[in-house]
């Protein structure tokens, strides 16, 4: 359930500027989808100049375009720890993400102002089904900065949420869902027959919500439901987001 909308040229302003806040020495989260693959080559092109970063990749995606570009890569769990260096900041991608316009019309009418992210501060992710281990990433990061387009943006989260779940526990998760006032549907592979199976060998269940008012009461209400292994709200998390435009970025902060 990847999604679509957006330039490209916007999506790559929107990676290049995130990429542009990087310093010597980082250890970086790399994220998954087309906006965070700009980033990827945009911070490979810098590690080509002679930039010293090291790359955690979020998923088996992020982690072959990371090592095409020649970025050096280290795993989570050497990157975050005793004695670990942690991760700086982390570059990701987002599905829909909330922002509030500071000026000049709300978060649909993109003026080219700043803006902040609110007191919601929350985005949906999961469309290529790296939810969990872009969580991992981005939770445990100093710094996470959103890489996104304008088609992104909204007032009020209303995009399925992708939720991974053991195999065994498909039934029971889907029945909690629509307990939740959700109606959840199997995430069904493109190009092969079955199920989207995650790089961590589980099934995703997309959840249909509607509007959603209070992304955290539904994030702690899905992460406390036994065999979900992750969700794709990411609530009160991001530290900026990039927005790519036609004409420039716009970046959105706390």
């Amino acid at each position: 359930m990847k999604t679509s909308g957006g330039s490209n040229a916007a999506k790559r302003r929107a990676g290049e500027s995130a990429a542009a806040a990087v310093d010597d020495g980082d250890v970086v989260g790399l994220g998954t989808g087309s906006t965070a693959a700009h980033a990827i080559r945009r911070l490979g092109e810098r590690v080509d100049a002679g930039l010293d970063v090291r790359g955690v990749p979020t998923s088996f995606a992020s982690r072959e375009l990371a090592a095409d570009q020649g970025i050096p890569l280290v795993d989570l769990d050497r990157a975050v720890g005793p004695d670990a260096p942690g991760i700086d900041l982390a570059i990701d991608g987002a599905d829909q993400v909330v922002t509030v316009a500071e000026s000049g019309g709300g978060a649909g009418e993109h003026t080219g102002g700043t803006g902040s992210l609110g007191p919601a501060n929350a985005l949906v992710k999961g469309g290529g089904a790296a939810h969990a281990r872009e969580k991992l990433v981005d939770t445990a990061a100093d710094r996470f900065l959103v890489v996104a387009d304008p088609s992104k943006e909204t007032a009020v989260l209303d995009r399925p949420v992708p939720v991974e779940v053991l195999p065994a526990a498909r039934s029971v998760v889907a029945e909690a869902v629509r307990s939740a006032g959700g109606d959840p549907e199997l995430r069904a592979a493109e190009r092969k027959d079955g199920p989207v199976v995650t790089d961590n060998g589980n099934l995703v269940i997309d959840c249909t919500f509607g509007g959603i008012a209070d992304p955290s009461a539904l994030s702690a209400t899905l992460s406390g439901t036994p065999g979900v292994v992750e969700h794709g709200l990411f609530v009160d998390l991001a530290d900026e987001i990039h927005v790519g435009t036609e004409t420039g970025v716009r970046v959105v902060t706390r």
